[in-house]
């Protein structure tokens, strides 16, 4: 009997692999991967997904390994060649742009936007706490100035009550706190109720028009944020001046 022409199928190339065959879909294929209508796994898919996979992996920036690949990506973040590049904007006097601070925040790696951040934080939690300290030892170093100048601390105790009770009674209460709190102020009270001026009409009483307008100006000068805000020493003793003048006139 001849040969036949004809080649039978290989059984093994027209069978499918097991792993891409199944009756029901394999444990840890996703949905997304099996075609349930076939029962079998769609490769398709499966190679467009490991094909993104594998383009997102290749724009990752790799962890550096060596000191100047990560020289190298801090560059990339906003890290400038030298700590003198730093772009620093100051929002108060009492911050100045420190070299050796900026030397060692560059070294750490620090960004133009993380450095900024610094001298905010400073400003913004620093500046109160060191005004708040100058304030304190101004006021103690001008109690000490006020009790030497009294003659010691008993003296001063004493012409301190009776300055308060002074000032309660002659002046208008704006007035008082402000000249209240400065050694200039205190001494300046202190002038005025050595003078014997106690029973003449501060608060306005019987005063001749133009004293009014200057105490006017005066209490307005007061309501300015560089006596009251700022105490600017300058203003304040401005002002505390214009009452001694103000109230040794209508003595």
């Amino acid at each position: 009997m001849a040969d036949s022409y004809l080649t039978a199928p290989d059984n093994d190339a027209a069978t499918p692999p097991d792993s891409m065959v199944s009756t029901t879909k394999p444990d840890g294929v996703p949905d997304k991967f099996w075609d349930a209508e076939h029962s079998r796994v769609r490769v398709d898919a499966l190679l467009a997904s490991y094909m993104a996979l594998e383009k997102k992996l290749s724009r990752m920036v790799p962890a550096p390994d060596t000191p100047d690949d990560r020289l190298r990506l801090l560059k990339l973040m906003g890290l400038p060649d030298t700590p003198d590049h730093y772009d620093i904007t100051l929002s108060s006097d009492l911050v100045a742009i420190d070299p050796e601070l900026n030397a060692r925040l560059h070294s750490k790696g620090f960004t133009c936007e993380q450095v900024q951040e610094v001298y905010d934080l400073a400003t913004e939690k620093l500046v109160p706490l060191i005004l708040e300290v100058a304030a304190e030892f101004q006021a103690d170093r001008e109690i000490e100035r006020l009790t030497e100048s009294f003659g010691g601390a008993e003296r001063w105790r004493k012409l301190s009550r009776q300055l308060h009770d002074f000032g309660t009674k002659s002046l208008p209460k704006d007035a008082f706190d402000g000249m209240a709190c400065s050694y200039d102020g205190v001494m300046a009270l202190y002038k005025m109720m050595q003078s014997g001026q106690s029973d003449i009409p501060l608060r306005g009483e019987g005063a001749g028009d133009a004293a009014n307008l200057d105490e006017k100006a005066l209490r307005k000068m007061m309501q300015d944020p560089q006596y009251w805000r700022d105490r600017n020493p300058a203003f304040i003793a401005k002002v505390t001046s214009g009452f001694e003048k103000l109230y040794q006139s209508r003595g």
